[in-house]
């Protein structure tokens, strides 16, 4: 068995129009500024970079079909994906917030979610030891009901609903640790206990209303949502800290039979669109230590489904180190920006302040 890589060269060929970074081209929106953050290229190039490294040849490189209508149902009522279905066929348009798409985007957008099923599906019978799911279009922030904020459909909540009928995990945690909150996956499971949400996110970035450590979820999922945000600024040690303090606790306490990550790069020190100071290494390290626990508390099941993150530049090694230390490889590729975003780390006055917010999320959260 080995670390599979879920990819389809479709899903790199998703477009959403003419936009400025998050702003639609028109008025006194000039064009030609790069256009939708979400763009192919931070996805290709780290795939490209796995080949020149000779990583992909260490790799089981797989793809999927589309995610079947039965599989998107138990997620997605049949009037969104009508509706979806019909303005895809007719050239496109944009159903939510920030969530343009062209001709097709519904078939990517099932193809993306197909990806990250095929590799749960892979990984529960045992066919892999872990995997990593190339998803684009990104998902964490879709609700059964409504897109927003690049995500078209719930990836990882078809993928968990999928194993779930299947028989194949019945209680499942997702850690999240996207700089956006990841409000959607939060919606799906809100008032249900067999599904806990982990969120590390910078607080009030997107969306600005969700996200407060407060949210608990509610029903039969009170204390099943565990909202961990954190101030613009936090670098390595205080995601780190996130991760010891509060995120692997609850997911040790939950004792699922599988453990996915919303991997998103956006919390990377060059990402246009967060205001956070993690590095290659900062990852490598969530990345082991999430391994770690999967491999005491769930015979190592553990899918890495990719979210966010918009430097071209600097993602691909963001997520070369990710999958590192996912598949265990002693292939390295050294970071150009390691040296520079090593001395721009905080301090330790502001890391012994996110350590204390963090002891009083703790406390809050009972861990």
């Amino acid at each position: 068995m080995a670390t599979g890589f879920f990819w389809d060269e479709r899903c790199f060929w998703h477009h959403g129009g003419d936009y400025a970074l998050t702003l639609p081209v028109g008025g006194f929106v000039q064009p030609g500024a790069g256009g939708l953050p979400d763009g192919p290229e931070t996805k290709r190039r780290l795939k490209n970079l796995m080949s020149v490294s000779g990583l992909a040849a260490e790799l089981g490189l797989r793809g999927a079909a589309e995610a079947t209508r039965e599989e998107l149902l138990r997620v997605h009522p049949a009037a969104y994906l009508d509706a979806f279905k019909t303005m895809s066929d007719a050239g496109g348009g944009e159903l939510g917030l920030r969530t343009p798409f062209g001709r097709g985007g519904y078939e990517v957008a099932a193809l993306s979610a197909g990806l990250a099923t095929e590799a749960v599906r892979a990984v529960c019978k045992g066919e892999l030891d872990n995997a990593y799911s190339l998803s684009r279009p990104p998902g964490h922030h879709c609700k059964p009901d409504w897109p927003n904020g690049f995500c078209l459909m719930a990836n990882i909540a078809i993928a968990i609903e999928a194993a779930q009928a299947e028989g194949r995990a019945q209680r499942v945690a997702v850690l999240d640790w996207d700089v956006h909150h990841g409000n959607g996956t939060e919606a799906c499971f809100w008032d249900r206990g067999d599904v806990l949400t982990v969120s590390i996110h910078q607080e009030r970035n997107y969306p600005l209303d969700t996200g407060s450590a407060a949210d608990r979820g509610e029903g039969a999922g009170q204390g099943a949502n565990l909202n961990i945000p954190l101030p613009p600024g936090v670098g390595h040690a205080g995601y780190l800290a996130a991760i010891d303090r509060l995120a692997l606790p609850a997911i040790r306490a939950h004792a699922p039979d599988l453990i996915i990550v919303a991997c998103g790069y956006d919390a990377g020190a060059m990402d246009p669109l967060g205001r956070m100071f993690c590095t290659s290494e900062t990852f490598r390290e969530m990345t082991l230590r999430v391994k770690a626990l999967a491999a005491e508390i769930c015979g190592g099941k553990l899918v890495l489904v990719h979210e966010g993150g918009y430097s071209e530049a600097h993602v691909p090694f963001l997520g070369h180190a990710t999958l590192e230390a996912l598949s265990g490889s002693a292939i390295r590729v050294p970071d150009p920006l390691a040296d520079t975003l090593g001395k721009r780390q905080p301090g330790p006055e502001f890391d012994a302040f996110v350590e204390g917010l963090l002891a009083a999320q703790a406390e809050a959260a009972g861990l």
